[in-house]
């Protein structure tokens, strides 16, 4: 691999967050990164304040859209909340993997191929004492590959999951899942709310192959600048 193969490559593993509140935000950081960057994250803030003009507005730009609303409900209300995304042209779309078997195979049955569902194992944002809060009495890691496990099983083809859990993730299941990473966080950044993060280099070393990285880009004041930063940086960990 060339040094401009290296960058190209890189650049498609970085999932922009748009955790802004408005369209006119969301678009204004397209289009300032979309030199830079091909994908793009839509969260439960975004997607409720805009609904699906913003997905389309997005698109329009030639980038890549991931969906993050995160189902979880009944089996048949996340099978059609799969398709209604599905219809939109978005490229990825969680769901929870706490839902259970039932909502995972109903939500699988309606993904066609070109979606990648991504099941969400344990937020970010949780550790040890959240989980013992919700009444889960294992730990984080055991949690996660437990679900993950779950989700493999019932055809899940990607996860969502921390920097923290991927060796073992993929000791467990192998290298064909894809794995979409949040909780990442360049040495030069603050770590916000996430409780379980680590540098871009370092998830990609552990084997993640996307990594969602949204404030220390969107609210630098060169959001381009730091992207290209990060970019370099993965570029490095794939040598």
């Amino acid at each position: 691999m060339n040094s401009q193969d290296g960058v190209k490559n890189a650049r498609d593993r970085l999932i922009i967050a748009l955790d802004v509140p408005t369209a006119a935000e969301a678009v204004e950081l397209t289009n300032r990164l979309s030199g830079d960057i091909s994908f793009f994250k839509i969260g439960l803030q975004l997607y409720t304040a805009e609904g699906p003009a913003i997905v389309h507005r997005v698109l329009a730009s030639g980038a890549n859209v991931f969906l993050d609303l995160k189902l979880f409900d009944i089996p048949n209300t996340v099978s059609k909340a799969v398709a209604a995304a599905a219809g939109l042209g978005v490229s990825m779309l969680t769901i929870h993997l706490a839902g259970g078997r039932n909502m995972i195979e109903a939500a699988v049955a309606a993904c066609p191929p070109e979606l990648l569902l991504l099941g969400v194992t344990v937020l970010t944002s949780f550790d040890s004492e959240s989980l013992r809060e919700t009444g889960v009495q294992s730990d984080v890691e055991e949690q996660a590959l437990r679900l993950a496990g779950l989700g493999a099983d019932c055809g899940i083809r990607g996860l969502v999951a921390s920097p923290h859990e991927l060796v073992a993730l993929r000791s467990r299941l192998g290298g064909d899942i894809k794995i979409v990473t949040p909780g990442v966080r360049p040495a030069w950044s603050a770590a916000d709310d996430q409780k379980r993060f680590t540098t871009p280099m370092e998830a990609v070393q552990r084997g993640a192959d996307y990594l969602v990285i949204g404030r220390p880009i969107t609210a630098h004041p060169q959001p381009s600048e730091a992207a290209r930063k990060i970019v370099s940086e993965i570029a490095s960990a794939e040598r």
